[in-house]
């Protein structure tokens, strides 16, 4: 596996993992597909020397990818970043996310980030495992803020100084 900046012919494989995570009702709060076009202005947030967008690579395809999101909007968060993690079904459980993510806390303090937040459904204990695996540790509950399909969920906010 080979881990690179994201670029724009990257973004429908990028929408397509992120697509295929919606129907399990465990990483994400949307409900239906969305556009490579919806994620456009999204994508251009992201760049190397600030808020990096990387995808994994293996024999041409990509296979995942993480980011770096700006926390909260305002200056005075500007060293705290959201990190995401997404991997294609059925390229889980084989240590890539593990890669990904020990990717981006080592380049944090390169783009001058000191804290990465996760915010994580309670019942997705795979990630849960995964992070607090590299040394995040849970600093917030946010019970019942999400419905999906009728059923009311937790957030976890999980948190790791660096």
């Amino acid at each position: 596996m080979h881990i690179r900046d994201a670029n724009r012919q990257d973004l429908p494989a990028i929408v397509a993992i992120y697509n295929l995570a919606i129907p399990s009702r465990m990483v994400t709060a949307d409900t239906h597909a969305v556009s490579v076009a919806s994620r456009e202005r999204w994508f251009e947030e992201h760049s190397p020397d600030h808020r990096p967008l990387w995808v994994a690579q293996e024999n041409d395809t990509v296979v995942g990818w993480m980011s770096f999101s700006s926390f909260y909007g305002r200056p005075a968060y500007h060293a705290t970043c959201e990190i995401a993690v997404y991997l294609a079904p059925d390229q889980q459980r084989r240590g890539l996310g593990t890669a990904l993510l020990r990717h981006g806390i080592d380049y944090a303090p390169k783009i001058a980030v000191t804290t990465l937040l996760g915010f994580i459904f309670a019942h997705n204990q795979p990630s849960l495992r995964l992070f607090e695996k590299l040394g995040f540790q849970r600093w917030g509950h946010l019970p019942r803020v999400a419905v999906l399909d009728g059923i009311e969920r937790d957030l976890v906010i999980v948190g790791l100084r660096i």
